[in-house]
C-alpha cells in the first residue's frame, strides 16, 4: 500500500470524525424483546376488543366468562409472542457473528480494523476475496474487478479503473470506473482506495434509510376484520339497547329487562373474531415454518395466499448466483455441457487451454467454473498439469479485456502461454483478419442469444523461451469458445409451473441483458415473448406502464427505482403483488409489495428486516407451500366466520323475538355460555385444523376488491341462522300449543338450538364441498367437539340441579325426537352446494 501519495489519517483524525459522523454500520431495527411484542400485541385493536369484552362481563356479574375470556387473551398472546419471538431468534443467527474487517492505513503504518470503525478519508486496501466495507474511490490498483449484483442485480462482475483525482462515485454497474461500493466483492486484483462515504452516507446506507419512506399496506384482512367488528359491535348494541326499551314498554320489571338486553349483548359480542383472527394466522406461521419460511408479520400469511402477481428477482433468487460451463464451441465440435457425464475428446484441449489462463486458487466465478469443470471431467488425464510452475500473469485491463498466463512446463524447455477473455480481444491477439473472425463471431452472437457469457480461449502452438513483454507479442491460436451460465435452480422451473396452474404471474426483474433475461425466464418457465427494458421503463408514465405489465414478465436492465415503480404499478390495477430478493437492492421493493419475500441463507440483512417472510434455506419452491397454507387459511377463516355469523343470529333471535311475541324469556346467560363454550373452541380449534380443499392451488387469486365475508357469504350463513330459528322458534311453538310446561317447552327450543348449532358447524366446514363430502376430511377436532357437547346437552337434561340451573324441565323422548329433527334441518341448505 502506498503511503507517500495516500498517507490516509492519523488515529486523533480519525477518533474525531468517527464521533462526527458515526460508525460505520447501517442502522437496524431494535430487536424486539418479549415485552415489547406483548406490548404490541396487546395494542391491537383485536385484543383492546377482547380485554373491553371481558370488563364488560365482569360489569355484568359474570366473572366466569371474563376469566373465560381474558384467558383467551393469554393464551393468543403467549402464540404470537413465541412465534414472532421464534422468528427474531432465528434471523439474528442468519447475521454474521463477527463484525467484517478492513486493512487501513493509520498513522502511516497498514493495520487491521474492524469495518465499522473506518471513517471518511481512510485510505484502504482490498483484494480478492475482499468484501468492500464502505464506499471508495480507487487511487491504485491493478486489474481489479468486483462483482456488484448485491445492488444492480447483474452477475457479471465489473472491471475498475483507478482515478487519482475523482471525487464523487457515479452510480453501481458501471465498467471501468473508480467507484467501489459497500458489500460488494472483489473477485480479481487488488487496489489501494480511498473511502468517500460510510454507514448510513453509503450506497448501502441510501438504501436501507429509503425503507423509512415506504409505508406497508394494511392488509385485506385487515380492513375485511375490522369492517366486520364494527357491525357486530353497532348492530348488536342497538339491538340490546332495543330489546331493552321493549322490554320496559311491556311492563317488564326493569331488573328482567335489564337482564334480557345483556343476554342479547353477550349473544352478539362478536369476542370470537379476534381470537379467530389471531390464531389462525399464528398458527398458519407455525405451519409454514416448517416448511422453511419465517413469518416476519402473520398478516402476510394470509395475503400471499391471494397474491395476483409474484415479482422476483433473477440472480440469486431464480438462480444459484454461481457461474458454471454449459458449452463449449471449437472449429469442428459444440458441445452442451451436462452435470454429469464426460466430455469428447474433441474439446479437452479446449478446458484445458482454459484452466491454463486461469490461477490454480481462483476466486473469480468463471474461473471457478474453468476448474470445477476440469476437475470433473479430465481428473486424471494428460491435460491436467499440477506440476507446471506459473511464470508470468498479464491481467486483465480496459485496454485488453482478455487474461494471459504464461506456463514452465516440467518436460519442455519453452514456456506455455494461454489466454481468454472477451472475444474480440482474444481475435485481436490471434490477429484473426476479418474473413476469419466472422463465422466465430456467428457463433458467439449465437451463444448470447441464449442467455451464455461467451469468453474465447486460445493458445500459443510455439513455446517461447522467455515471457513476451506484453500479450500481443505472443503468438495465439484460437481454440474455442466457452459458454458460461449463471444456472437455475433446480427446483425453479417446478415452483413457477405450480404458480401458473394457481393463477400467479411470475415477473422476473432483472439488471441483466435482455438476452440473458429472457433465456433465463424460458428455462424457469416463465413467459418471455415481450421484454421490456429499464430504458423502455423510463419512457412510459405510469398508466401505460401498468397496461405494458399486464401483458410483460421480464423487465432486463432495470434499477431499484425501476423495480418500486413496477410494484405499485400493479397495485394501482388492484392486483396482490409479492416480491422475493435477497440483495440490498431488493429492500425497498420488498418493503412497498403486499409480501415481501427475502432469502435467509444468502439475503442480505437489509432485505430480512424489510420483508414479511423470510425463505431459510432460500428455496423458491418453499413460496408454493406458504401459498397453499394462505389459501388455507382464508378459507378456513372465511367458513369460520361465517359459521359465527350463522350461530349467532338464533341466539339473537331467541333473546329477542320471544320478547316480541309476549313469550316468557328463552335464554338466559347461563344459555349463552355454553353455547359459547362450543363455539368458541369450534372457531379457533375446528375450523383452524380442517384440511384445505383439493382444488386449492387450481384456482385462481381472489380479487383485491373481493370480500373476505361478501354478499353471498352473508347470505349463506343468514339463511342458516334463520333456519336454525326458525326450527326452534317452530318447536316451542309446537309445544305450547300441545301444552308443554313452559321450563319443557324451553328445553326443546334450547335442545333444538344447540343441535342447530353442532348442525351448523357440519355444513360450514367448506364454503364450496356440501357437508357429506367433507365427512371424509381427517378433522379428529370434529367428532370430539361434536360428541363432547352433545354428552354435555345430555347431562344438562337428564340431571336435575343442573336443569334447575338453566332453567329447564326433562322433555320426554317423543318432545327431544322432534327437537333433534328440527336441529338439524339446516343440513338440508347443504342441497344448494355443486
Amino acid at each position: 500500500m502506498s503511503s507517500a501519495r495516500w498517507p490516509g489519517l492519523d488515529s486523533a483524525e480519525a477518533a474525531r470524525r468517527l464521533v462526527a459522523e458515526g460508525p460505520n454500520a447501517l442502522a437496524t431495527s431494535e430487536r424486539r424483546t418479549a415485552l415489547r411484542l406483548a406490548l404490541e400485541v396487546v395494542r391491537e385493536p383485536m385484543f383492546v376488543l377482547l380485554i373491553v369484552a371481558g370488563g364488560l362481563y365482569v360489569a355484568f356479574g359474570d366473572v366466569q366468562e371474563a376469566l373465560t375470556l381474558l384467558g383467551f387473551v393469554v393464551i393468543v398472546m403467549a402464540i404470537t409472542i413465541v412465534q414472532e419471538g421464534r422468528t427474531e431468534r432465528a434471523l439474528d443467527a442468519l447475521r454474521d457473528l463477527s463484525s467484517p474487517r478492513a486493512q487501513v492505513l493509520r498513522d502511516g503504518a497498514v493495520v487491521t480494523l474492524a469495518a465499522r470503525d473506518l471513517v471518511r478519508g481512510d485510505v484502504i486496501r482490498v483484494a480478492e476475496g475482499d468484501r468492500v466495507p464502505a464506499d471508495a474511490v480507487l487511487r491504485e490498483g491493478t486489474a481489479l474487478s468486483v462483482d456488484e449484483s448485491l445492488l444492480t442485480g447483474e452477475s457479471v462482475p465489473v472491471s475498475k479503473r483507478p482515478d487519482g483525482d475523482a471525487a464523487a462515485l457515479g452510480p453501481p454497474g458501471g465498467d471501468g470506473t473508480p467507484a467501489l461500493f459497500a458489500g460488494t466483492v472483489v473477485v480479481a486484483g487488488r487496489g489501494v482506495a480511498e473511502v468517500l462515504a460510510t454507514g448510513p452516507r453509503s450506497q448501502l446506507g441510501r438504501i436501507g434509510a429509503s425503507l423509512r419512506e415506504v409505508a406497508p399496506r394494511r392488509t385485506p384482512l385487515q380492513t375485511e376484520i375490522g369492517t366486520l367488528v364494527r357491525w357486530f359491535a353497532i348492530g348488536g348494541g342497538a339491538l340490546a339497547i332495543g330489546l331493552a326499551v321493549i322490554r320496559l314498554a311491556l311492563g317488564t320489571p326493569w331488573r328482567d329487562a335489564l337482564l334480557a338486553g345483556i343476554t342479547l349483548a353477550m349473544a352478539l359480542l362478536p369476542e370470537e373474531l379476534p381470537v379467530v383472527m389471531t390464531v389462525f394466522l399464528a398458527l398458519g406461521a407455525w405451519r409454514i415454518a416448517r416448511d422453511g419460511v419465517l413469518t416476519r408479520r402473520v398478516t402476510a400469511v394470509e395475503t400471499l395466499g391471494g397474491a395476483d402477481v409474484l415479482c422476483t428477482d433473477k440472480t440469486g433468487t431464480l438462480t444459484q448466483n454461481r457461474m458454471t460451463i454449459a458449452r463449449l464451441v471449437t472449429a469442428d465440435a459444440d458441445v452442451a455441457v451436462a452435470d454429469d457425464g464426460d466430455l469428447p475428446e474433441a474439446v479437452h484441449a479446449l478446458v484445458e487451454a482454459g484452466i491454463l489462463a486461469c490461477p490454480r486458487d481462483p476466486f473469480d466465478p468463471m474461473e471457478t467454473a474453468f476448474w470445477a469443470l476440469a476437475r470433473r471431467t479430465l481428473a486424471g488425464s494428460e491435460h491436467l498439469h499440477p506440476a507446471w510452475r506459473p511464470v508470468r500473469e498479464y491481467p486483465l485491463s480496459p485496454e485488453l479485456l482478455a487474461v494471459t498466463r504464461a506456463w514452465q512446463a516440467d518436460d519442455a524447455p519453452g514456456l506455455v502461454v494461454a489466454t481468454k477473455g472477451a472475444p474480440e480481444a482474444v481475435f485481436e491477439l490471434c490477429h484473426l483478419d476479418e474473413a476469419a473472425a466472422a463465422p466465430w463471431r456467428a457463433r458467439v452472437a449465437a451463444l448470447a442469444t441464449q442467455g451464455l457469457r461467451v469468453l474465447a480461449v486460445a493458445r500459443s502452438p510455439e513455446l517461447p523461451t522467455e515471457s513476451p513483454a506484453v500479450a500481443h507479442d505472443v503468438g495465439f491460436a484460437l481454440i474455442g469458445l466457452v459458454g458460461l451460465v449463471d444456472p437455475l435452480r433446480p427446483a425453479v422451473p417446478a415452483a413457477v409451473a405450480q404458480c401458473r396452474a394457481a393463477g400467479i404471474r411470475v415477473v422476473m426483474i432483472t439488471g441483466d441483458h435482455p438476452d440473458t433475461a429472457r433465456a433465463i425466464a424460458r428455462a424457469a418457465g416463465i413467459d418471455a415473448g415481450d421484454v421490456v427494458t429499464g430504458a423502455e421503463l423510463e419512457g412510459l408514465d405510469d398508466e401505460a406502464l401498468g397496461e405494458r405489465l399486464a401483458r410483460t414478465a421480464v423487465v432486463a436492465r432495470a434499477v431499484p427505482d425501476h423495480k418500486l415503480r413496477i410494484i405499485r404499478a400493479l397495485q394501482r390495477r388492484g392486483l396482490v403483488v409479492g416480491m422475493t430478493g435477497d440483495g440490498v437492492n431488493d429492500a425497498p421493493a420488498l418493503r412497498a409489495a403486499d409480501i415481501g419475500v427475502a432469502m435467509g441463507a444468502r439475503g442480505t440483512d437489509v432485505a430480512r428486516e424489510a420483508a414479511a417472510l423470510v425463505l431459510v434455506d432460500d428455496d423458491f419452491a418453499a413460496i408454493v407451500a406458504a401459498v397453499r397454507t394462505g389459501r388455507r387459511v382464508y378459507d378456513n377463516l372465511r367458513a369460520a366466520i361465517g359459521y359465527i355469523v350463522a350461530v349467532h343470529l338464533p341466539i339473537a333471535g331467541l333473546a329477542l323475538v320471544p320478547a316480541l311475541l309476549g313469550w316468557p324469556p328463552i335464554l338466559g346467560p347461563a344459555h349463552v355460555l355454553f353455547l359459547e363454550l362450543i363455539i368458541d373452541p369450534a372457531c379457533s380449534i375446528v375450523f383452524e385444523a380442517e384440511p384445505e380443499d383439493a382444488a386449492v392451488m387450481a384456482r385462481p387469486p381472489r380479487s383485491r376488491a373481493a370480500h373476505l365475508f361478501d354478499a353471498r357469504a352473508v347470505a349463506w350463513s343468514v339463511a342458516q341462522g334463520l333456519t336454525v330459528l326458525a326450527a326452534a322458534l317452530a318447536v316451542i311453538a309446537w309445544g305450547r300449543d300441545v301444552g308443554l310446561a313452559a321450563g319443557e317447552a324451553r328445553a326443546a327450543g334450547f335442545t333444538t338450538l344447540v343441535l342447530g348449532n353442532l348442525a351448523t358447524l357440519i355444513a360450514s366446514r367448506s364454503t364450496r364441498a356440501p357437508w357429506w363430502r367433507t365427512l371424509a376430511r381427517r378433522n379428529r377436532t370434529v367428532p370430539w367437539l361434536v360428541g363432547g357437547a352433545a354428552a354435555l346437552l345430555g347431562a344438562i337434561l337428564a340431571i336435575a340441579p343442573v336443569r334447575g340451573l338453566f332453567g329447564l324441565a326433562a322433555p320426554d323422548l317423543a318432545v327431544l325426537g322432534v327437537a333433534a329433527l328440527a336441529g338439524v334441518a339446516v343440513l338440508a341448505l347443504d342441497l344448494g352446494k355443486r
